[in-house]
């Protein structure tokens, strides 16, 4: 079985697949959002900046890989990440708030526990806004850091950089370094 791949390394093929994933979730809910008009409020606009950055990062860890690329797509990834879990957290008050409002719900509501409640506005049981949204950016850009790991990029570095061991007699030095 020799075919285009076939020299290529374990870990070269599964970064690659990871980052195409990412690619494809990423084309997937800017299509889901544009449908939605997921555009109306600010908090609804956090998430096209988001996209964006996570296609630049994943484009850059993807073609252009660097120590200094590989870095900012880390940095992404984390902020991304954040803004997501706050968008969980949004979504679920969102869904709290609706609640006294809802047609199953409404004469129950208020005796429910808050577990009950927020058992309810997690998983979708109450209220219009769906947790799996902001959990699928999450995803993301953890799909992103995920790239990033033990990325051959972070192992190479400038030759001005590297110290290297010489052994002249019995001494041992390090060269570039005064004895």
């Amino acid at each position: 079985m020799n075919g285009p791949l076939h020299d290529v390394p374990t870990a070269t093929l599964l970064r690659r697949g990871v980052l195409l994933l990412v690619g494809m979730g990423i084309v997937g809910t800017a299509v889901e959002l544009l449908f939605l008009h997921h555009w109306g409020s600010a908090g609804q606009a956090i998430v096209w900046p988001a996209l964006a950055v996570l296609t630049a990062g994943a484009v850059a860890v993807g073609w252009r890989a660097s120590r200094n690329t590989i870095r900012a797509a880390r940095i992404v990834a984390m902020i991304v990440a954040m803004i997501a879990a706050v968008g969980v957290g949004f979504h679920v008050s969102e869904n709290l708030a609706a609640g006294p409002l809802d047609r199953q719900y409404a004469l129950t509501w208020s005796s429910m526990s808050p577990i009950e409640q927020g058992w309810l506005a997690v998983t979708g049981g109450v209220g219009p806004a769906p947790t799996l949204a902001p959990g699928v950016l999450l995803q993301l850009a953890l799909g992103l850091l995920l790239g990033t790991v033990r990325h051959p990029a972070l192992a190479a570095r400038p030759a001005h950089k590297r110290i290297t061991r010489t052994t002249s007699d019995a001494s041992t030095s390090l060269t570039g370094m005064a004895r």
